[in-house]
């Protein structure tokens, strides 16, 4: 990591702050694989790299701080693609930036909502009487089935070849 900080343009680095990044680079600044990157670039369109002959990509410093911005939104703040997406649509590029920056947050990512898969301000933030009915339900069932194999338990004396099973595959 001492090498990418020589990057970033500090400490008489060898490229300047306003310089083009390889992926190599920005995958190493911020400890991320280069097939990430390359996959948030299918999720968030707007994450454009200049890209040179031969498909090689060249980042300019604000697709660093939005892809820094993007790495916050999922890995440090919780949020899923789909929510970081709606961060992007309804902040903007710049708003993700300065998050990238450190210079902004992002509210906490809403309860996703089990219905539609989605989370959102709309989500639902209690139970109705019907879903928790139902969900006592399956308690009630996962606790019968916790005492059945509580009373399958092998007591410790046992031993295993005691409890030789025939061997169904010879009747076949």
């Amino acid at each position: 990591m001492a090498l990418a900080a020589t990057r970033d343009g500090v400490d008489g680095s060898e490229k300047s702050a306003g310089a083009f990044r390889t992926i190599s680079e920005v995958a190493d600044d911020l400890d991320v694989p280069q097939h990430v990157l390359r996959f948030w670039e299918t999720r968030f369109t707007q994450i454009k790299p200049v890209k040179r002959a031969g498909g090689r990509r060249y980042y300019r410093p604000e697709d660093v701080d939005l892809i820094k911005g993007v790495k916050r939104l999922l890995h440090g703040q919780g949020y899923t693609i789909r929510g970081a997406q709606r961060i992007l649509k309804e902040g903007g590029v710049r708003f993700v930036q300065s998050i990238g920056r450190g210079e902004a947050e992002a509210a906490a990512p809403a309860v996703r909502d089990a219905d539609t898969g989605e989370d959102g301000p709309d989500a639902p933030t209690s139970m109705t009487a019907t879903d928790r009915a139902l969900l006592e339900d399956v308690l009630a069932d996962l606790q019968v089935c916790r005492d059945r194999l509580v009373a399958l338990r092998l007591p410790p004396e046992m031993d295993l070849p005691d409890l030789m099973l025939p061997d169904v595959t010879a009747e076949s």
